[in-house]
């Protein structure tokens, strides 16, 4: 009974007219900066926080959560029309969903993505209310310890993303762990690859990153065409939406797992929407009986990633408001909102005002049904972006990647960091190596790094500790299966190999 009281006491705040038209402004903001390559949720957000001080707390959470889970609904459309992910986490998406545009299929891809996007987010608002408090106490138990060996498990999955041998994408995985290294160690101080430049004492840009590799490389690959897509007017009208059975009978299965994996790292701090995506694409592809298909235009390589980003971004509230653990920098502006207010996070927060919590969860059902209405009829005038002849598609798509990075920090470096990495990308393309793992390997690994020192200073550099914890031997356990596989992969396809030049 206690639930039904909530939930009636979060639809009566959440559908109070000045929370309903809060929460509507934000998740048509996040829509719009989700589809703009660069800008990014972190860069929207931090913007509108001066405004959130004239604001009820609840409306000022109710609006920035509306933008952070709209821009995973806007990043995907970019992803899949023209290859340049507007989030992190849809640089997964484009995998599948940019090949099924060029295959005339956009509009069946950008629906079946909102699908999926409402499905993973209202499966995650379900773990939300029903088991925060105990997902709440069970991510306590994770240590650095656990952390790392969760995040190994994620580069070592992150090598079946690209097409050729396991090794080729570890060694990709690596390469992004590498540029992950550059900028200023947290822990001493010292500079690391920085060359004696200012800006690289931050880092390199993840969303420059991520966007020259998909996007500019996908520029550079299409100069030259003169038909770059096989879309025709045909497939750009509202009943080309329309799934076949075989898109609905691949779709479900990955969804719910999908949303199982967002809700997961969703639930536990600094992993969250871009982990889950990778993870969810790789376990789908492991899983599958063709796995040839992705990267070709496969169904289940846009239903699971998109459903596992939006499960997280409903289950990454979990830590930052039962815990006062924020997952990410955006969650850490939410964070931030609430204490300006005057409102402490925490376990005791559910108690303490069940209003702004429980509207707070009855508003992300809101925003995701307002989502799908927003969405679902805007698919066909998404898709009509590819019937614009080729020049003067890409050219405007190179401006609006130059302002959306730019807005961010004013920093024409950044442009010049995107501009390096659409070279590398197209490189990787033309030597045969997957973009996918080195993104992935960009984000885990300084986080990796962070947590594997962190479990070593608790140790005193005894590595058993990663075997003692019962969670931790359980993943690296997996990790070894997963590379045993890999290796055994590897050798059965130099043995067929080897079988058909005798035969």
């Amino acid at each position: 009974m206690d639930i039904l009281a909530n939930v009636g006491l979060g639809l009566q705040t959440a559908l109070e007219p000045t929370n309903l038209f809060y929460c509507f402004v934000g998740v048509a903001l996040g829509t719009i900066v989700g589809v703009i390559p660069g800008v990014g949720p972190l860069a929207a957000i931090a913007m509108l926080i001066p405004l959130t001080f004239y604001l009820d707390p609840t409306a000022a959470l109710i609006m920035l959560s509306g933008i952070w889970y709209g821009t995973t609904y806007g990043g995907s459309t970019a992803s899949i029309l023209l290859n340049v992910p507007g989030t992190t986490s849809a640089a997964v998406t484009a995998l599948d969903g940019y090949p099924m545009a060029q295959q005339g299929r956009a509009s069946v891809a950008l629906f079946m993505t909102a699908v999926a996007s409402f499905a993973g987010g209202s499966i995650g608002i379900l773990v939300m209310m029903f088991f925060a408090p105990l997902i709440a106490q069970y991510a306590l138990n994770f240590g650095p310890a656990e952390y790392f060996s969760l995040m190994l498990l994620g580069l070592v999955a992150a090598s079946s993303l690209s097409d050729g041998p396991p090794a080729k994408g570890l060694a990709v995985v690596a390469l992004g762990v590498a540029f992950g290294c550059i900028g200023t160690d947290i822990y001493s101080g010292a500079e690391r690859f920085t060359f004696d430049t200012l800006n690289l004492t931050d880092g390199l840009n993840l969303i420059a990153l991520a966007i020259g590799l998909f996007g500019i490389a996908e520029i550079i690959s299409s100069a030259g065409r003169k038909e770059p897509t096989m879309v025709g007017k045909e497939s750009v009208r509202m009943r080309a939406m329309i799934p076949t059975q075989d898109d609905r009978r691949r779709s479900w299965a990955p969804v719910l797992r999908g949303a199982g994996f967002g809700s997961f790292f969703g639930t536990l701090p600094g992993t969250g929407p871009s982990i889950a995506s990778f993870v969810a694409y790789a376990f789908e592809k492991r899983v599958s009986k063709t796995p040839e298909r992705f990267g070709k235009g496969a169904i289940e390589g846009i239903m699971a990633p998109e459903s596992a980003n939006n499960a997280a971004d409903q289950t990454s509230f979990i830590p930052t408001l039962a815990l006062g653990i924020p997952g990410s920098a955006t969650m850490a502006l939410m964070l931030g909102v609430l204490i300006i207010h005057g409102i402490q996070p925490g376990p005791t927060l559910m108690d303490r005002e069940p209003e702004l919590f429980w509207g707070l969860v009855m508003s992300f059902w809101i925003g995701n049904v307002l989502l799908l209405i927003l969405n679902i009829p805007l698919v066909g005038l998404w898709a009509r972006l590819l019937l614009v002849p080729y020049y003067i598609l890409y050219p405007a798509v190179l401006v609006f990647i130059c302002i959306g990075t730019l807005s961010v920090q004013q920093n024409v470096f950044h442009v010049w960091t995107v501009a390096f990495f659409g070279l590398l990308g197209y490189l990787m393309r033309v030597l045969g190596f997957s973009a996918a793992p080195l993104l992935l390997g960009f984000v885990l690994g300084p986080m990796m790094e962070e947590h594997f020192r962190r479990a070593m200073l608790i140790s005193a550099g005894d590595f058993g500790l990663f075997f003692d914890r019962p969670i931790s031997a359980v993943v690296m356990s997996l990790t070894g299966l997963l590379l045993l596989h890999a290796m055994y992969r590897t050798v059965r396809a130099r043995m067929k190999r080897k079988a058909s030049a005798a035969g």
